[in-house]
């Protein structure tokens, strides 16, 4: 291996909060980790006809040569790969943790920190400042993920208190006109998971209770080791796998759900996003329930991360990402607005959340506000990113500076939905029929809307982010949504059009439908 070494940018740790030392990892165990490789060309513009993986690869994945040097240089420094993906420009590879630390210039400890549920603490690897490369892969290697196996993500569901109002997932399809006549039928819907589990008994039994006749089918996908592993947990990351298929298949029965578990690690959400968005078939959406304040990630994961969801809106995938539970500030102690990772990615589509009375039998709204109980009490996500500059399909609504930087930024959520745990959703975990809410609900009945709209126009609409904003005004309603105006997140209000609390507003499915027909009429 060449001496001469590079800096990884982006590769930046910081240490855990509260950590605390409990020793060093033994020398040799052995590590595995995920690079991530430059692309060989440009993505297309967005807005055409989407790509096969066979073009994608051709267009914008990784060289062949590219591939060849990694492996030459790795195996020449004693670490063995595992695994490639060229359309998605991913390597696996392992190696002893003494080897790893060596070829990218880093020292790992061994930590406890906080459970990212708030429960207990959890015992991981450690790193702190910035990564290296052999340098021949500087430039080629863009992205080093997994030394560090830190919990990267928190869910984003809420249990709601003894005697709440609760909407079965049909009900709210009532109320937001998912188009009549659809059921997601021959669509496939993607879910993330990063813990937690479900049971094939729990889910007949809510299928049956809910009047699901003709139930979808649920297929568990391992990635990096983890499975469907459920702890009989209905507080913890159970709620959040059985909130996520309940809403996603009550919606749409008709579509194939694919349940992606992998380890809640950098490493572990960028391996399921990507197998998800490569999966053939390829999926109308992916819905994902799980994230963290964007200032908690290293910018090299955050591009990563990207870079795979513009992989999925080169595909004509729709990537469906709850916005927080935690108001304006996103659990962060600092007293500063903050929004969260992925739905503040330009990529995604963000999801936020409302508080909702509705006739549940007409469909009709009695008032639909912004989801917010005071700090700390839950309540929707959203603001102004501190990373990602304004996009340019977002210009029109006007998205407000950043309180942070003072500059313009991209602005969070899109959308919305019922979220609020007071009028939540009715599901079952772990044997239990219980009221859940919080936007982990939002994104997964947006992503069955996404499917639903797939059916009824005979094509995968695509990213929709940037369709939705599509003649957007600021200060006016968006054709195919309902603007939610009353209510306030924290640091910020709703109002007439785009705001930082609900986006553009909760869906009118069937309008939304024919505003899409319209366009390709």
């Amino acid at each position: 291996m060449s001496e001469q070494r590079h800096s990884l940018p982006g590769s930046t740790r910081h240490p855990v909060p509260d950590a605390r030392p409990v020793g060093g990892p033994e020398p040799s165990t052995t590590v595995e980790v995920t690079l991530v490789l430059r692309r060989r060309g440009e993505l297309p513009p967005p807005g055409g006809a989407p790509l096969s993986r066979e073009q994608l690869a051709a267009t914008a994945g990784a060289d062949p040569q590219d591939l060849e040097l990694v492996r030459r240089t790795l195996a020449a420094a004693g670490v063995s790969v595992t695994a490639e993906d060229p359309v998605s420009r991913r390597v696996q590879a392992q190696g002893s943790l003494q080897t790893l630390e060596r070829v990218f210039g880093t020292s790992l400890g061994l930590v406890e920190s906080p459970a990212p549920d708030g429960t207990g603490t959890v015992t991981h690897r450690q790193r702190t400042g910035e990564l290296s490369v052999p340098g021949p892969l500087a430039g080629v290697v863009v992205a080093v993920l997994g030394l560090d196996d830190r919990p990267q993500a928190r869910t984003r569901f809420r249990p709601a208190a003894a005697g709440a109002r609760a909407f079965t997932p049909q009900q709210l399809g009532t109320v937001y006109r998912f188009p009549a006549g659809t059921t997601g039928a021959g669509q496939r819907l993607a879910i993330l998971e990063l813990g937690g589990g479900y049971t094939d008994a729990d889910l007949a039994a809510y299928w049956s209770r809910v009047g699901v006749t003709s139930p979808p089918t649920v297929t568990a996908v391992g990635v990096d080791g983890a499975g469907n592993a459920p702890d009989g947990n209905p507080s913890g990351a159970d709620g959040e796998v059985m909130l996520d298929i309940e809403v996603a298949g009550a919606l749409s029965p008709g579509a194939d759900l694919l349940v992606h578990f992998a380890p809640n690690t950098d490493r572990g959400f960028l391996d399921a996003l990507a197998t998800a968005v490569h999966a053939s078939p390829t999926p109308a959406a992916v819905s994902i329930s799980w994230g963290q304040s964007e200032d908690q990630w290293t910018a090299q994961a955050r591009a990563a991360m990207d870079q795979a969801m513009a992989d999925a809106g080169a595909l004509g995938v729709t990537v469906c990402v709850a916005s927080g539970d935690d108001g304006s500030n996103d659990n962060a102690t600092d007293g500063r607005p903050h929004v969260d990772y992925p739905a503040s990615s330009p990529q995604a589509l963000g999801c936020g959340g409302t508080t909702l009375h509705a006739d549940t039998t007409t469909g009709r709204v009695a008032t639909e506000t912004v989801w917010f109980h005071g700090a700390g009490q839950g309540g929707t996500g959203g603001g102004v990113s501190d990373v990602y500059p304004t996009p340019a399909w977002q210009s029109g609504v006007d998205v407000p500076a950043s309180t942070a930087t003072g500059r313009p930024g991209r602005g969070v959520p899109d959308v919305a939905g019922d979220a609020d745990p007071a009028t939540g959703y009715d599901v079952r975990v772990d044997g239990t029929d219980t009221v859940i809410g919080g936007t982990s609900a939002v994104a997964p009945l947006w992503a069955a809307l996404v499917c639903r709209l797939a059916e009824g126009l005979g094509r995968l609409p695509g990213p929709l982010g940037p369709k939705l904003y599509t003649g957007a005004r600021a200060g006016a309603p968006t054709g195919g949504l309902r603007d939610i105006t009353s209510g306030t997140n924290g640091a910020y209000s709703a109002g007439p059009g785009w705001d930082p609390c609900t986006g553009l507003g909760v869906p009118d499915g069937q309008a939304l439908l024919d505003r899409l027909r319209a366009v390709h009429a």
